[in-house]
């Protein structure tokens, strides 16, 4: 068995989640939020720990690496925050300035959520310049997306490569 983000001390840390948050949106709204509830253990249980900041990160559709908006995880920021009942940033992209301004205005212990990783043609092709910059983000991985677990992508491969790798709790239970 992998190892398990319950293995982890995470106080201070900033860790990225790799979540499946692949949902259906009809006319801007989540029509089955099924996916993003399925996360809710491992979120819960990384904020308990009292992380500098969570950052998940998730891809939307086939936007064939381009911004595209109807493929925007904007409404899954939005309804996370509902679930949650916290505020959850949305960065407008899933590096650079975006991400840093998004975890400034998170604050300590706040979540965002990365634009789609998709939106970026390195994602697919596990990029080692894409991974890496998605790595620069935080100090530990944890993989909580088993739907997109099999696929070889920068976010699933490419970063737990390069931080301390870890299994999410959706992910252990559907292993």
């Amino acid at each position: 068995m992998a190892r398990s983000v319950r293995e982890l001390a995470l106080e201070g840390k900033r860790v990225f989640v790799r979540v499946d948050f692949n949902v259906p949106i009809k006319n801007g709204r989540i029509t089955d939020d099924t996916r993003i509830r399925a996360s809710l253990p491992t979120i819960a249980h990384v904020l308990a720990k009292k992380p500098a900041v969570l950052l998940l990160a998730s891809h939307l559709g086939r936007p064939k690496g381009q911004p595209k908006k109807e493929y925007s995880l904007a409404p899954v920021a939005a309804r996370l925050a509902e679930i949650v009942g916290r505020t959850v940033v949305f960065a407008g992209d899933c590096t650079g300035d975006a991400v840093k301004t998004a975890v400034a205005e998170a604050g300590p212990g706040g979540i965002v959520l990365l634009e789609n990783l998709r939106f970026h043609a390195g994602e697919e092709k596990n990029d080692p310049a894409f991974a890496a910059a998605l790595g620069e983000l935080a100090d530990v991985y944890v993989n909580d997306a088993f739907g997109a677990a099999h696929r070889a992508h920068a976010s699933t491969v490419g970063v737990a490569q390069l931080l301390p790798a870890y299994a999410g709790l959706l992910l252990q239970r559907e292993v």
